[in-house]
């Protein structure tokens, strides 16, 4: 039976399993849950992962749900999958192992916190919360610290001194790439200071092209249309500020 893959292309783990499913050729069906409008709260896809998340995948009969595990499963399960994505070398697969523990508590949290509470959060009724904020910063900003310091540390294009990318690149990457959504100053502050993640960040474009290009179109649509919130608000202030300022001069 085909592999059925249970997405939201607005998130971060979703983008990775499928981009991974798309570069390595595997045949898939991709069946939207839209977070925005909760539909992973459904009593039908709880039947499928009741921590309401995903993605999930569904393989005949085995069900599996947590990003980092289906990666593994399908560089595993299906054959065809370059070498490089998840070694056959334990040694290798055991540090790509403790990048990926490594990002759900430290990468993945922060990212998670500042992203919502700058920008997605009423997309997903959530308020936005400006002390969240700055400590989601502080967490990814000590996160990226770490990527650029000890992950990126040697001569390779790719996390752990690799020429070609792993499936904790393609986790990684996924989870930055998150931060396009949010004003241009803020994400420019926090990329700024770290050029070797910057670069990571394009070679690991370039080597999932032209599939990142298609799987991040959702992405850049809720940047575009974010940024054209904030310049109609932007507008609206300076007219309300302007109405003000001469009605205080009358």
């Amino acid at each position: 039976m085909r592999l059925k893959v249970y997405a939201d292309r607005m998130s971060e783990p979703s983008r990775a399993v499928v981009i991974f499913c798309k570069i390595n050729g595997i045949d898939f069906e991709e069946i939207k849950v839209d977070l925005a409008k909760r539909q992973q709260y459904s009593p039908e896809f709880k039947e499928l992962n009741p921590m309401s998340k995903v993605p999930v995948i569904v393989d005949g009969k085995f069900k599996l749900f947590e990003s980092h595990a289906i990666l593994i499963y399908l560089a595993c399960a299906f054959p065809g999958v370059a070498d490089h994505w998840y070694p056959n070398d334990l040694f290798k697969r055991a540090k790509i192992h403790s990048v990926l523990d490594w990002h759900h508590s430290n990468l993945r949290y922060g990212a998670v916190k500042f992203v919502q509470n700058v920008a997605l959060g009423p997309a997903l009724g959530l308020p936005l919360n400006p002390e969240a904020a700055a400590l989601g910063e502080k967490i990814l900003s000590a996160a990226l610290d770490k990527i650029e310091s000890f992950w990126l540390k040697g001569n390779g294009k790719f996390l752990l001194g690799s020429n070609q990318p792993s499936i904790a690149d393609l986790s990684l990457f996924c989870e930055i790439m998150q931060l396009e959504v949010v004003d241009e100053k803020d994400r420019t502050r926090i990329l700024g200071p770290h050029k070797k993640v910057q670069q990571w960040i394009e070679n690991t474009k370039n080597a999932t092209r032209p599939h990142f290009d298609e799987v991040h179109k959702i992405l850049f649509k809720v940047k575009e249309r974010l940024q054209q919130q904030q310049s109609v608000a932007a507008i609206s202030d300076n007219t309300s500020s302007t109405k003000t300022t001469l009605h205080s001069k009358m």
